[in-house]
């Protein structure tokens, strides 16, 4: 369907671009900020150029922030004792909706996909390795795609960080193999969070 405007159809590209949304919605979208006075679509245009600006990342987790440290890290209340290890923030997200977990996190940036082309030196590994190495850290729970990735990826965390002296769990699997944790349900994955089992056991049943 050709559009009778080219900055029409700009921004209906733009929209159309973002994943699950496809032309007819992306159509939708647009015409919606038109029914905006003008006022209102500057703010909404300003914010995201604002996020895209100033948004960063945590200095400790990697978890999206507007300081330096990120909210959960700096929360006094949170047990700094316990790593949830994630793939990136639609999983932390997802794990927090839960409820059930008071631990901070380390957000990884992706999962370890030769394929794509993506190796162990494109992931927030390293500073993994540091707060592990830390005495306040106890256990570090793998809460990674129950997918061919996400379990390589943690196997390979497994082997980095096996002389460190912490425990090492995984969710227990009423996440089902081949789900990602953002499409789980918040009731699935408490549980998940709560009968968390010993990786190495997770080893022997693979």
């Amino acid at each position: 369907m050709e559009l009778p405007s080219k900055l029409l159809e700009k921004t209906v590209s733009y929209f159309e671009s973002l994943p699950g949304v496809g032309r007819r919605t992306a159509l939708r979208y647009t015409l919606e900020l038109l029914k905006m006075n003008q006022e209102e679509a500057k703010r909404f245009g300003a914010s995201i150029t604002q996020l895209v600006d100033e948004l960063g990342f945590c200095s400790i987790c990697h978890n999206v922030s507007d300081e330096e440290v990120c909210q959960i890290c700096a929360h006094p209340k949170r047990d700094k004792s316990t790593i949830c290890v994630v793939e990136d923030l639609r999983d932390l997200l997802a794990v927090e909706s839960t409820g059930q977990y008071y631990g901070v996190y380390h957000v990884l940036g992706g999962v370890i996909s030769p394929l794509d082309g993506i190796g162990p030196s494109d992931l927030h590994i390293e500073s993994l390795l540091g707060r592990t190495s830390d005495e306040e850290c106890k256990e570090v729970i793998f809460a990674l795609p129950a997918t061919m990735e996400g379990d390589t990826t943690s196997f390979y965390l497994f082997k980095r960080l096996h002389d460190h002296t912490v425990t090492f769990t995984c969710l227990a699997r009423g996440v089902a193999i081949g789900n990602e944790l953002q499409y789980t349900d918040e009731l699935t994955l408490g549980r998940s969070i709560q009968g968390r089992l010993p990786y190495e056991n997770s080893m022997r049943s693979s």
